[in-house]
């Protein structure tokens, strides 16, 4: 074999190892960059970075809606129909091309949370007529921080008991947020130490079947729960169980504590005996002055949370704090609900300070009543301390008449307001009495009502009056006529 025969071999089958080496399909590769979790009302730029050796086709951009069973088109660029690469930029490396296609979602809402697919697709160098696909997606997070924070008090409103210990319950409301935050209380700018009680529970919007009432039953139940808990781990007041045990030893009394009722000890057989013989202790001592119930220095703090997710996807969250009330050290104490969140720069609270109702402030309309008018007595206000800005929780208002009944014949009536309607002159000069109480204590306000003569009243009896004088002269006048008419037909 010749030397250039030989050459021509060796070409050939270069050239066809090339070709077999080469491949039948255009290169291409698609991904996103990652982005992290993007705040509510900020502007996001997504990108996505594709290497190709074909011709670029066309970039299609998708939001997956509806948990991956649909999916809405916010971006196109078609290569046949545009001459500029808008959106797009390319750089050439050795014999490929890289493309970045960006899409800007401007001032982002809870909507745009999800999943995002960049399309892309290039025509094949070694057949004009093939079409290579490839895509990438990226799950975009918005998290949005909380639209309102507030601090309730469990079953409020609740009347004051001296003579009973009770526990009480706050509840911090946060809604609005995605994530669901960190929730915590404060007393007095102090971090409070609590007891977890149970595991934080979730449901989603769709289950109703726990309400607001039920919200509050549960509490009043855990409430229960607690108050064995908390009472049997209080610490005993010596100075007021000597003085109680003292009072009772000098009058011959057996002090059986744990079994005293609300007005003090409950005597047996044997010391209902002893008493016929022994002078009574006033009730006013025992009783009243020395509670039965000892409250701590130090309560235990016992805390739950549970969070919903809401139909825009956010979460509710709420809070409960629960304690032994201590009505002489939580008054005028300011507890705080603080909320932690990744869209927040700094914490956001809500404040209540506990205080107890300080003499209601009552109005009185019409402010002169006349015999016959509607009364209406309304509450308008407190007398607060220093540093309460209102009264928290929310006051029990109860009203009663003194020395008698109200005008509908009830003995008491509980609201806001007193309506007297269409006031008698028998009421002027009584005394009605407006109870504000809280589990925090209790205070009364008096008022007295002045009713005058209504003189259209008066002026309405007299024409009565006159009228009815002038039908009875009317009727004497007739009478008599018949008679004289009669008299004179038997002559």
């Amino acid at each position: 074999m010749s030397a250039p025969l030989a050459v021509c071999l060796f070409l050939l089958l270069l050239l066809l190892l090339l070709s077999a080496l080469r491949p039948s399909a255009g290169y291409l590769t698609v991904s996103i960059e990652p982005h992290p979790p993007v705040i509510f009302g900020d502007t996001v730029t997504l990108k996505c970075n594709f290497r190709t050796d074909g011709k670029l086709r066309e970039i299609v951009w998708f939001q997956v809606m509806e948990g991956g069973g649909a999916k809405q088109k916010i971006f196109t660029y078609d290569a046949m129909y545009n001459s500029s690469y808008l959106h797009l930029e390319d750089q050439r490396r050795q014999e490929d091309l890289v493309y970045q296609s960006t899409v800007r979602l401007p001032e982002v809402q809870m909507e745009d949370d999800g999943r995002y697919e960049c399309h892309v697709g290039v025509y094949d160098m070694s057949s004009t007529d093939s079409v290579v696909l490839a895509a990438g997606s990226i799950v975009l997070t918005v998290i949005v921080p909380p639209k309102s924070i507030s601090v309730v008090a469990a079953n409020s409103p609740a009347p004051f008991s001296r003579y009973e210990a009770q526990n009480f319950t706050l509840v911090c409301i946060v809604t609005g947020a995605k994530p669901a935050p960190v929730v915590y209380f404060k007393r007095d700018g102090e971090l409070i130490d609590v007891v977890p009680t149970a595991e934080s529970s979730s449901s989603s919007a769709g289950d109703r079947s726990k309400g607001p009432g039920q919200e509050k039953s549960f509490s009043r139940g855990q409430a229960g729960l607690w108050s064995s808990q908390v009472l049997t781990s209080r610490d005993l007041d010596d100075t007021k169980l000597q003085k109680s045990l003292s009072l009772l030893e000098d009058e011959g009394k057996l002090a059986r504590l744990g079994q005293d009722g609300p007005y003090g000890p409950q005597p047996g057989p044997e010391e209902m005996s002893l008493e016929l013989t022994t002078e009574v202790i006033p009730e006013t001592v025992v009783s009243r002055e020395f509670p039965r119930w000892v409250q701590s220095n130090d309560p235990l703090y016992y805390f739950q949370h549970r969070q919903q997710v809401a139909g825009d996807g956010s979460m509710e969250v709420r809070a409960m704090l629960t304690w032994s009330l201590n009505p002489q050290l939580d008054n005028e104490a300011l507890f705080s609900c603080e909320v932690n969140h990744p869209a927040l720069s700094m914490p956001m609270q809500a404040e209540v300070t506990l205080a107890a109702p300080r003499g209601p402030k009552l109005s009185m309309s019409p402010s002169q009543a006349k015999v016959g008018d509607t009364v209406r007595i309304t509450v308008q206000g407190f007398q607060l301390g220093p540093s309460a800005s209102e009264v928290f929780p929310e006051p029990m208002f109860t009203w009663t008449r003194v020395g008698g009944r109200l005008l509908d014949g009830r003995e008491e009536q509980d609201g806001r307001e007193l309506i007297l309607d269409r006031v008698p002159a028998e009421l002027n000069g009584s005394m009605f009495r407006c109870t504000a109480q809280n589990p925090l204590g209790s205070t009364d306000t008096h008022t007295r009502l002045i009713v005058f003569d209504n003189p259209r009243l008066k002026k309405g009896l007299e024409h009565y009056i006159a009228i009815d004088a002038a039908v009875s002269w009317t009727s004497i006048t007739f009478t008599s006529m018949l008679l004289l008419l009669r008299f004179t037909c038997e002559t």
